[in-house]
């Protein structure tokens, strides 16, 4: 049986297509492994923690210098929190029965101790005469913690670990060589509350861990191994690799989820349909397509969505960048910050706080367009075929004049702070059903400071970009058009367009072509 492209859990070599992380890989082993550091490695759901966990696992388990301890505290119940020695009996059977199966000898010994458990004291002197009776280095993993940090039981082992770490340095105490904690949360700024109703502190337990700063995205050259591994089983299959790379790399950033999604959508749900089961690179936005459309309701895009409802701060934050294009510098000492940083949703870009990839935009674009016509903020606008030309393409002059007159008549007696706040994402509602059926819109990156957004617009196999900024004078708009031009020289454009909040109280509903430099710029002032 042929592998697939993977989506859920762990990646498994002989069941799933892979992608060369072998850089990574010797990275951790050798910079953090083999150096006796403890950390934590981190990312968002599906970032492919496990699998890192699961091919490090391998590498130690390979080498005769280690003993390799593993464990996870997903499943276990709530009893085990409940003081030092049910804790720490517990966790020994735990490692009793992660290890039975690989080494015997060991898993009785954990076993045996177990049942002389009181505290953590006691706790800490098993590992001590533990660590003095191997003949290797001891490297313990412990995956899926984010599960325990709301508890004191298990921050308090960790400052237990954290504690003969400091004496083992100083060299009057033993204990692990290494310890790997996979989770999303960076342990040592994890911001917790210990008890009901007591005020939210920051927590640092794990203070000595080293900083995890290996990156487990993937980059083309990546993207590229996996669709080598790919063509190992499809070798009558032709991809043109570095551009498609290049490409899925574009929409997704890397996120190791969305490349295997990408992938799998285009094997799955597009080449099958075809006599040609070549790839093109006009697969790739297809699937892009699709899975912008919501055609798949996956754990990761759920999570992403329970988390910004529950969480009106995290909310504000992502529409802040998302919408109003506010330059946020990136700190992860802001709680809201951290949390979206933790999760993967945003990223640093030039130090500040950017949605992550162009698909998380996507998906974060739609579900607050829903929100503001559930909170009966937009009027729906019926569709007519005066929006396209007799091809199918649009027609963005027309579409910018409807606008302009639909804000006049609908929004003129908002007041300015709504329209500031909510004008941009009321113009991608107006736009998102007439582009819908053969195109999409996505927010580039702007690196001045200036409140301006570049929508680009992919439609009709057709590039279109519109700049949408508030007005702030003369000045402002000619750096403005300037700005325009070389994003059009991106897509090699002579055309573009130029959507303009106006707050004045003398205003003018208007529109004329401007002429700038070599390009021609449709300019509407609503």
């Amino acid at each position: 049986m042929k592998r697939e492209f993977n989506i859920t859990g762990v990646c498994v070599r002989n069941m799933h297509y892979m992608a060369d992380t072998t850089q990574q890989m010797n990275e951790i082993y050798e910079r953090l492994i083999g150096r006796g550091k403890y950390f934590s490695v981190l990312g968002g759901r599906q970032f492919g923690k496990t699998t890192t966990i699961n091919h490090l696992t391998k590498m130690i388990q390979n080498d005769e210098n280690y003993l390799l301890i593993r464990t996870s505290f997903e499943g276990i119940g709530s009893t085990i929190y409940e003081n030092e020695k049910t804790f720490s009996t517990g966790f020994l059977m735990n490692l009793y029965y992660k290890t039975e199966l690989q080494n015997k000898p060991v898993a009785e010994i954990f076993k045996e101790a177990s049942k002389e458990m009181q505290d953590f004291e006691t706790l800490s002197k098993f590992i001590t005469k533990f660590s003095k009776q191997q003949n290797k280095k001891i490297v313990l993993i412990i995956d899926e913690v984010d599960k325990s940090l709301n508890n004191q039981i298990f921050l308090s082992f960790l400052g237990m670990l954290r504690d003969k770490y400091l004496l083992r340095n100083q060299g009057i105490d033993f204990t692990f060589h290494s310890i790997a904690l996979a989770g999303v949360h960076d342990i040592k700024t994890i911001k917790i509350k210990i008890a009901e109703g007591e005020e939210e502190k920051f927590n640092s337990p794990w203070n000595i861990a080293a900083d995890f700063d290996i990156d487990l995205s993937f980059h083309p050259h990546q993207i590229v191994s996996l669709l080598d591994d790919f063509l190992t089983e499809n070798p009558d299959v032709t991809i043109p690799r570095k551009e498609i790379a290049e490409k899925i790399y574009f929409y997704t950033y890397g996120y190791p989820f969305l490349v295997s999604l990408m992938c799998k959508t285009i094997h799955e749900k597009i080449i099958y349909k075809r006599e040609d089961k070549n790839w093109h690179l006009k697969d790739v936005e297809t699937a892009f397509k699709m899975i912008i459309r919501g055609s798949y309701s996956t754990a990761l895009f759920d999570s992403i969505s329970k988390n910004m409802y529950n969480n009106k701060k995290l909310y504000n934050l992502i529409s802040d960048i998302l919408i109003e294009n506010k330059k946020i510098n990136f700190i992860l000492n802001v709680p809201a910050i951290l949390f979206a940083s933790a999760h993967s949703i945003i990223r640093e870009e030039n130090n500040k706080c950017v949605i992550h990839n162009r698909i998380f935009e996507q998906r974060i674009f739609d579900m607050m367009l829903v929100q503001m016509q559930l909170d009966n903020h937009f009027i729906e606008v019926p569709l007519h075929n005066l929006y396209y030309e007799d091809n199918g393409d649009i027609k963005m002059s027309y579409i910018l004049l409807r606008f302009q007159q639909f804000m006049k008549e609908e929004y003129s007696h908002k007041d300015k702070k709504f329209i500031e706040r909510e004008g941009r994402l009321i113009f991608l509602s107006y736009l998102k059903p007439i582009i819908n059926g053969k195109g999409y819109a996505f927010k580039e990156n702007i690196v001045g400071e200036e409140r301006r957004m570049d929508i680009a617009i992919a439609h009709n196999e057709k590039r279109y970009v519109i700049e949408l900024k508030i007005w702030h004078g003369d000045k402002y708009h000619k750096d403005g058009l300037q700005q325009l031009s070389d994003y059009l020289d991106i897509y090699s454009l002579k055309k573009g367009s130029l959507l303009i909040f106006n707050f004045n109280k003398n205003k003018q509903y208007k529109d004329e072509i401007i002429k700038f430099k070599d390009k021609e710029i449709f300019t509407v002032w609503t």
